[in-house]
């Protein structure tokens, strides 16, 4: 009988090499894979959004959010997705979703989406000129402060985008995707950063 082994494999895995990228000099975009985090998806019930609030508050120490936003909690960051509904982010092994099953039992449901998203943290001086050739979002500081969120598209495939705190005095961003569409949308933001100089690595340090 032949013997299976389960190992988690990043699918970036075969795309991601880690290094200098594009022109010669000082990188002005970082783009790294974060790895090793659990992602669970709380979704409410219908009519206990309320109840799933409150649940929320009681086990994070903060409201969750209800608007286009992240939130950060002690063990986790809370990342809006839609109404009455958001992501809880943290390190692997550190949240999962048996860890808040009785939580959420009465008010949420939840999907485990650690293996199914990829996230990318994208930063630099430059990063924001990169992320306003793959998406339509108005990324001004003015208008896409730290702790913004937004559900959008970059080159046609899903994401959700947020802004973290800056990074050595330059903002910083992470892009989830769904892991099926990563390796492409990895591309096309090389070929997109190549112009400004890139940083390739990944890490397994949450933003």
């Amino acid at each position: 009988m032949a013997e299976f082994s389960w190992e988690g494999r990043s699918p970036l895995e075969r795309a991601l090499v880690a290094g200098p990228y594009g022109v010669r000099g000082d990188a002005g975009v970082s783009l790294t894979e974060i790895r090793n985090f659990d992602l669970v998806q709380v979704m409410a019930r219908r009519g206990r959004a309320a109840e799933m609030a409150m649940a929320a508050k009681a086990r994070f120490g903060v409201a969750a959010p209800a608007t286009p936003k992240v939130v950060s909690a002690a063990d986790a960051t809370l990342i809006w997705s839609g109404p009455d509904q958001f992501l809880a982010l943290s390190k692997g092994g550190k949240l999962t979703m048996q860890a808040l099953g009785q939580t959420f039992a009465a008010s949420a449901s939840l999907s485990d989406q650690s293996h199914a998203r990829v996230l990318i943290s994208v930063s630099g001086e430059k990063a924001r000129a990169l992320l306003a050739k793959l998406s339509s979002i108005d990324l001004h500081p003015a208008t896409f402060p730290i702790g913004a969120a937004a559900a959008t598209s970059m080159d046609h495939t899903s994401v959700t985008l947020w802004r973290g705190d800056d990074r050595d005095g330059q903002a910083m961003f992470n892009v989830l995707v769904f892991a099926t569409f990563a390796e492409s949308l990895w591309h096309t933001m090389l070929v997109s950063a190549a112009e400004y100089s890139v940083a390739i690595g990944h890490s397994e340090d949450l933003a």
